[in-house]
């Protein structure tokens, strides 16, 4: 009930609008996470992407220059109109294209080469939106709109461009290669109606068409300069293809796709078939923003003791701008890089640098981890990992990404958490203690499949902060009330049986029995879930305050032995006294303990609590109304003219005393000598 609660309270929050608690039997694990898993995209970012730059080689476009390659293009499709007899891509000599021609044959592979839709409001209207799976391809088609290549229609098999002038370019979509995480790239084949000209086109990440297209001096470079600007790259590459090669490759593919056995390996390899040699027409580079009050977010959770790892598919320059940028790596800390290692032996001199380093950010890309983890370094890794203030792990696929969130239990056995927004990272959200997954631009995968879902990132610091610590702190303090409250009665049940020559008599049966597990004490207890123990104010003004959760003394061997001990006090005094100072009444002995056992419990109760609330102190009286009603309709339990006897009342009162006073005298000097770190900010 009391978790079911606490998801109530977090579905229902206003400062964390649209969260949803889709397990709710762990949100006390998110008052001891200590290492935070994030992807980049969609989760630290926005998700949406603004163009920012286009190189094409001979030349750079960026913003402040859109004007130039706006007439550039134009004078791109008044020289290609007049040399139509050749085909779109003919230069006017035979030889090297002018910038006119190459702005041309850049924008119209970016305005052809994706899986992007166009669609109206009403039909027949020029107001176009956009959509896609990837925000990447509606920034780059929104981007050939806006200087006068416009995605005007699209269907299965063929696409229509409206060119500056407003003429339409019409195209069948003979083939289309969809991205996959595994190849990291796209590709279509379009034949153009007017020139029958077949061309092929593909983008896709760097560090794989670097390996496609032909051989350039000034790829790798712009990559890094867009990549240190936290700009996403992807690179375009094309190629004309002849009648004859396009039916031979046809021919390949549909021999392929008719096998049964590995038929997806086929397949992929008859398009890498034609993807050699491609011509290399453009890089272009789109920023992604930074979610809101993501740096001070980062912030406060790194204050709080958590260590962030970032896994992102981005590159290194890329992902460590981003990482500097939404301070995840702290001013005064410094970057430690691992890439291109291809051999464990490398990997084991790069950790043993690292591990000497204080106060530093490891930054580790695909291929190097996987030979830190896969090879015999793996435990080397997981300890200077695990005892970095945080780590970048870039060009990470799902698999690994659930591989490192597996080591860090696997080596650790601390909590984790692990958040994202994609497909993509499904396997680090299920393989973490607790999965948070963010709806966003990439659909509701990763909200579906997490243990909460929510629209961004900043909502994760209430989440942890504020209701992780109120979750874990009231289970803790419930939990071990109710085995202190099932002991206590055991012990008066071990005592009266001792001193009665181990007779087989139970002293509370029937009513009794029922009622102090229900009626008498199940509403007092269950207030709990209503403390506090600080402030929201102060829960987000000392983040420090959750260190102290991580450790986990709320629950742990040390205070399950104190209420174990605390209740073998209560249980025998209560025993004891009841016979020592009614030695002439021990045929009342049942309503003499069963009183002060509901009165000492309900003490108990008022000891726990931090903050009172009405509803706390309703519980309490309604207890005791409760009680003295039972006291009446119970004649075969309570004898009533005892009970309101004058010696039974201050009787009853010196057992209460004596079983909470020492109790709460032992709490006070606890606070004096050893005060907790949130007394002291009361």
């Amino acid at each position: 009930m009391g978790k079911a609660l606490y998801s109530y309270w977090i579905n229902r929050d206003d400062k964390i609008p649209g969260t949803v608690v889709r397990t709710s039997t762990i949100p006390e694990e998110l008052g001891r996470i200590n290492y935070l898993l994030s992807d980049k995209t969609g989760t630290l970012t926005q998700n949406v992407m603004v163009f920012k730059r286009l190189h094409l080689g001979t030349s750079s476009f960026s913003h402040d220059t859109v004007d130039e390659l706006e007439s550039s293009l134009r004078r791109g499709y008044e020289s290609g109109t007049k040399s139509k007899d050749k085909g779109v891509f003919a230069s006017k000599k035979g030889g090297r294209k002018s910038v006119e021609e190459t702005v041309r044959t850049a924008i119209e592979a970016l305005a052809l080469c994706h899986n992007v839709t166009p669609t109206r409001e009403t039909e027949g209207s020029d107001e176009i939106s956009y959509q896609a799976a990837s925000p990447d391809e509606v920034a780059l088609v929104q981007f050939t709109e806006s200087i006068g290549v416009t995605l005007w229609n699209r269907d299965l098999t063929t696409m229509t461009l409206k060119t500056p002038k407003g003429k339409k370019l019409k195209y069948d979509i003979l083939h289309v290669f969809p991205f996959t995480s595994e190849t990291k790239r796209m590709g279509i084949i379009v034949k153009e109606r007017k020139t029958n000209s077949i061309i092929f086109y593909m983008k896709g990440a760097d560090v794989v068409m670097s390996k496609i297209v032909k051989s350039s001096d000034w790829l790798d470079e712009e990559c890094g300069n867009m990549a240190r600007e936290g700009l996403r790259t992807l690179v375009f590459g094309m190629k004309v293809m002849s009648e004859s090669e396009f039916d031979s490759f046809e021919k390949r593919l549909k021999k392929a796709k008719s096998q049964i056995h590995n038929r997806a390996e086929k397949v992929q390899s008859a398009v890498e078939s034609i993807e050699k040699g491609l011509e290399l027409i453009a890089l272009s580079g789109v920023e992604d923003k930074l979610q809101e009050s993501v740096k001070p977010t980062l912030e406060m959770l790194r204050n709080a003791g958590i260590r962030i790892w970032m896994l992102t598919g981005d590159k290194i320059e890329t992902a460590t701008n981003i990482a500097v940028s939404s301070r995840l790596v702290g001013h005064s800390q410094g970057i430690y890089t691992i890439s291109d290692v291809n051999d464990s032996s490398v990997a084991f001199s790069h950790l043993d640098v690292f591990r000497n380093k204080k106060d530093t950010c490891l930054v580790v890309d695909g291929a190097s981890l996987r030979y830190c983890m896969e090879g015999p370094h793996r435990e080397l890794f997981a300890q200077v990992a695990t005892a970095a203030p945080s780590v970048v792990c870039c060009r990470c696929s799902p698999t690994q990404k659930a591989d490192v969130v597996l080591m860090i239990k696997e080596y650790t056995g601390l909590q984790t958490a692990s958040i994202g927004d994609g497909g993509n990272d499904v396997s680090m959200i299920q393989a973490a203690d607790v999965g948070i997954g963010i709806v966003g631009k990439e659909g509701r995968q990763a909200s579906l499949a997490a243990d909460f879902s929510i629209n961004q990132f900043s909502y994760v610091s209430r989440l942890l902060i504020w209701h992780g610590r109120n979750s874990y702190k009231r289970s803790a303090r419930l939990g071990q009330f109710v085995i202190h409250r099932g002991l206590i009665i055991s012990f008066i049940q071990a005592v009266f049986s001792a001193l009665f020559y181990f007779a087989a008599i139970a002293i509370y049966n029937g009513w009794l029995l029922v009622g102090y597990a229900t009626f008498y004490t199940t509403l007092p207890v269950f207030s709990l879930v209503l403390d506090t123990d600080v402030t929201e104010e102060i829960a987000f003004q000392f983040p420090e305050l959750y260190r102290e959760l991580q450790k986990g003394r709320a629950l742990s061997y040390k205070t399950f032995f104190v209420w174990v001990a605390k209740s073998i006090y209560q249980g025998g005094v209560i025993m004891l006294l009841a016979i020592f100072l009614f030695d002439q009444s021990l045929y009342q002995v049942i309503s003499i303990t069963f009183t002060a056992l509901i009165l000492t419990e309900l003490v108990n109760v008022a000891f726990e609590i931090h903050t009172w609330h009405w509803m706390m102190i309703a519980c309490e009286v309604i207890t005791v109304i409760i009680y003295f009603i039972s006291i009446a309709v119970l004649p075969e339990y309570f004898d009533v003219t005892f009970m309101v006897s004058g010696e039974f009342v201050w009787k009853i009162l010196v057992i209460v005393l004596v079983t909470a006073l020492p109790i709460y005298l032992g709490k006070f000097i606890q606070r004096k000598c050893f005060p907790a770190s949130y007394t002291k900010l009361k």
